[in-house]
């Protein structure tokens, strides 16, 4: 009898353990629990009195920032301006947004808005790839909220974002409609070379203004060629970077008080409060000596080279209206194409497929030791259309005396541009 009342009380006292264990950690459920935290991204959304300002980094370039302003309410609607272009900079869009449970809290904007600009497969729409556009999000996940800033990250592209709370007076800045947009000047400078000169420093400048990139060129106290990459955002008095950029000595948070004076090619602006300017050079701050060499190598190698507009010289892209030539589709650069010439080649579509029709021929190039490349011309090759000032005119150009300098952007793609006065150039891609 003993023994069966041991085995009974050990039992008893087995499944009374287990009943603990089965007790809930929670006194709510998961789903309450997340209902509740979505409840309370709510309340931090539509509970800002004076809105949110928004910044978001696609992720398919690497530093690209653009920047929102957003105002939720409760009815789940969200305003917003942005800064991807001067309409939407003083335009108030509505659309409409949810707070979501998908694996963990979420912020989806559910309509097209300014952020679905960024993701428009499009590329015509936002500059960026087909298909693709950058990379971006307008779907959302709500990572932490820090203080007065909400961390996101983009449950597709993985593109980082963040809200932080706007002020009173950031408010009214946005709502005022004053926007100072003039670095959307720059594209306007003639030269190919633009030198940002603020104090004793100097530092050359590469601007992508479609997807709000700035690349820093310099020279340190040592002598040595520095690079950095920063992206840019508008500000209502200019733009800001992110990062500020640091050459280790100076620190460049943004430009401010920026003014265009096309007469002069000048911009002038403030940085911490100090007078500076960009200005135009006909010739590079560092040249890469090795790089026309480099680039007819290349070409060598890979066959040819190819151009879809030809010279942009004086601010003006195709100025030889080389894309009205009869059956044009682009045009190309074959260095060793003969055995002692290369070929500036016209490619047109005959009977729907590419044909490389006429073009000069020219010389082999000599590199001098400064770093430019010299072309000559040497005959005509295959039948030229019946007006040909458009080829003859770029054979002009390419021939110039004075010569190029090769930049290279990446792998595939070259600029050449005039040493002449640095105002025309010409892409080179494969």
């Amino acid at each position: 009898m003993r023994k069966h009342l041991l085995y009974l009380s050990l039992f008893i006292a087995i499944f009374s353990a287990c009943d603990k264990e089965d007790d809930p950690v929670f006194e709510q459920s998961p789903d309450e629990r997340l209902n509740e935290t979505l409840a309370m991204y709510q309340d931090e959304l539509t509970g800002a009195p004076h809105g949110w300002k928004a910044m978001v980094f696609p992720a398919g370039i690497p530093r690209s920032v653009f920047s929102f302003y957003m105002k939720f309410n409760e009815s789940n609607r969200v305003s917003m301006f942005s800064d991807f272009d001067a309409a939407s900079s003083v335009t108030l869009q509505e659309s409409s947004y949810r707070l979501k449970a998908l694996q963990q809290p979420s912020l989806l904007f559910d309509t097209y808005s300014y952020l679905h600009v960024l993701c428009d497969p499009d590329g015509s729409v936002n500059g960026g790839v087909y298909g693709k556009g950058y990379y971006s999000d307008f779907e959302f996940a709500l990572d932490s909220i820090a203080g007065d800033t909400i961390h996101l990250t983009g449950r597709f592209n993985k593109s980082k974002a963040y809200l932080v709370k706007a002020t009173q007076q950031e408010e009214q800045e946005y709502m005022s409609l004053e926007r100072n947009r003039e670095f959307e000047h720059y594209n306007q400078f003639l030269t190919y070379f633009k030198r940002l000169t603020v104090g004793n420093a100097q530092y050359e400048l590469t601007v992508n203004p479609y997807a709000h990139v700035i690349g820093f060129t310099w020279v340190d106290e040592n002598g040595e060629e520095q690079h950095a990459l920063v992206g840019f955002y508008y500000t209502p008095n200019g733009i800001a970077f992110a990062p500020a950029f640091t050459d280790g000595e100076n620190t460049i948070p943004g430009l401010e008080d920026i003014s265009w004076d096309a007469e002069g090619q000048l911009m002038s602006f403030t940085i911490n409060g100090a007078a500076a300017t960009i200005s135009g050079f006909a010739k590079p701050l560092v040249v890469d000596t090795a790089a026309a060499q480099r680039w007819w190598d290349q070409g060598l190698s890979q066959e040819y080279w190819m151009s879809a507009y030809g010279f942009h010289v004086n601010g003006e892209d195709d100025a030889f209206g080389i894309t009205s030539l009869p059956s044009y589709y682009f045009l190309g650069f074959w260095p060793g194409y003969g055995s002692n010439y290369d070929l500036l080649g016209f490619v047109t579509v005959i009977d729907n497929r590419p044909t490389l029709t006429y073009g000069p021929a020219l010389r082999r190039p000599t590199f001098t030791s400064d770093g430019r490349i010299r072309f000559s011309y040497l005959d005509d090759l295959g039948t030229f259309p019946p007006d040909a000032t458009p080829v003859h005119n770029t054979r002009i150009q390419l021939t110039d005396a004075a010569g190029y300098y090769l930049v290279q952007v990446n792998d595939s793609q070259y600029d050449m541009v005039s040493a002449k006065d640095g105002k025309a150039w010409i892409t080179w891609f494969r």
